[in-house]
This record gives structure tokens, C-alpha cells and sequence, in this order.
């Protein structure tokens, strides 16, 4: 009788600009596991009929609503984010719904035996106390220059908005310090998968 396989949970964050979603497409099209992205289940969680709709609109008010009665992300941000302790209470409403939303997915996963691997991905992971619930914390590495570029590149960010994006993050020593497994994606994406399907390999038990 094979050993019961427990399925390993691991949580992945890093710098706006470093790759986190290459490397998720990446682990996605080639192995069997389920991906979770933190910030995706807290945007579906703030949506009409859902869990922290109603607690997050008698906080902030009807004035943070658009037209069709959903809340507006952009009318929100203009609320919360100049206001430390308002961005707390809504923080303090969004983040254990996300984490039980996050467990209960990684629950529904390990029940269904269908996955080698269960990831989850934010950029504040660490911030926000996964350290404590994942089985491993990897951190996707980029250089700042690099990181910068495709700022610019990509999203087409002024230099006065990545400066400031950039200064409001974790600094690399703390992610590093914070992390199990440094991804560095500053070269070549073929580099990035190689130390992907180095570390992964060990995990595998389905081909």
C-alpha cells in the first residue's frame, strides 16, 4: 500500500517586476498542481452576495460603489489608501476571509488527489504572516534594473511611480531572509525554468 502523500504547499511572492506570473504560467503548464493568486480571491471576495462585501461597504460607505452596486476599486483605493487605519480595518476584514478561502481550496485539493503541488501567490505573503501556514516560502528574484525595465516596458510605469512602488516594498535581504528557495529572474526565461524543474523535481510522483 503506498504511503499517504501529503500535499505540498507552497507560497511564492517577490517584487512588483520580478516574474511571478512567468513562473506560475511556467509550473502550471508543466506540473499537476493548483495555483492560487491571494489578491484574485480578495477581489472575488469584495464582489456583491460574497463574504466581505457587505462588512467592506458599511465600513467605507455607498459613496465606494459604482453604478451597478459593486464596489469600485478605484473609488476604494482613493478612500483607503491615504488613511493608514482605514486601510487596516479593510486589511483586518479581507485577510482572514482570504486565508480561509485559501485553506479550505488547499483542503478541497489534498481531498481530490489529483495534485503534486498547491501554490499560492501575493505579493505581501510574507507581510501578511504565510511564513506560518506554507510549507515553503519561494521568492522570485529579479535585479532592480531589470525590474525597472519591464516596469516601464510592460505596464509603462513613469520613473516617478516605479521609485515609488519600489520604495514602499520589502527589501531583498528581507525576502531572502523571510524565503526557502530564491528563483533569481534577472537572465534568461530558459535560466528561470531550469532552477524551476531542478527544485520541482523532487516533488514529482506523476508523470
Amino acid at each position: 500500500m503506498e504511503p499517504e502523500k501529503k500535499l505540498k504547499f507552497i507560497g511564492i511572492t517577490g517584487g512588483v517586476g520580478s516574474g511571478k506570473s512567468k513562473v506560475l504560467e511556467y509550473i502550471g503548464e508543466n506540473y499537476h498542481t493548483m495555483i492560487i493568486l491571494a489578491d484574485d480571491v480578495a477581489n472575488r471576495l469584495k464582489e456583491k452576495g460574497n463574504k466581505c462585501y457587505d462588512s467592506i461597504v458599511a465600513l467605507l460607505g455607498d459613496e465606494v460603489l459604482s453604478e451597478d452596486g459593486e464596489i469600485d476599486k478605484r473609488k476604494m483605493a482613493e478612500r483607503i489608501f491615504s488613511d493608514g487605519e482605514l486601510l487596516k480595518k479593510v486589511n483586518d476584514i479581507l485577510h482572514p476571509a482570504t486565508v480561509e478561502y485559501i485553506l479550505d481550496s488547499y483542503a478541497a485539493a489534498e481531498e481530490s488527489g489529483k495534485y503534486e503541488l498547491f501554490f499560492v501567490e501575493a505579493a505581501l505573503l510574507i507581510e501578511n504572516g504565510f511564513k506560518t501556514i506554507v510549507d515553503e516560502m519561494w521568492y522570485v528574484y529579479a535585479d532592480i534594473s531589470v525590474r525597472k525595465e519591464r516596469l516601464r516596458s510592460s505596464r509603462g510605469y513613469s520613473e516617478e511611480k516605479i521609485k515609488r512602488i519600489l520604495a514602499s516594498q520589502m527589501s531583498d535581504e528581507e525576502y531572502r531572509k523571510n524565503s526557502d528557495f530564491v528563483i533569481d529572474n534577472s537572465g534568461s526565461i530558459e535560466e528561470t525554468y531550469k532552477q524551476i524543474d531542478r527544485k520541482l523535481e523532487a516533488y514529482r510522483w506523476r508523470e
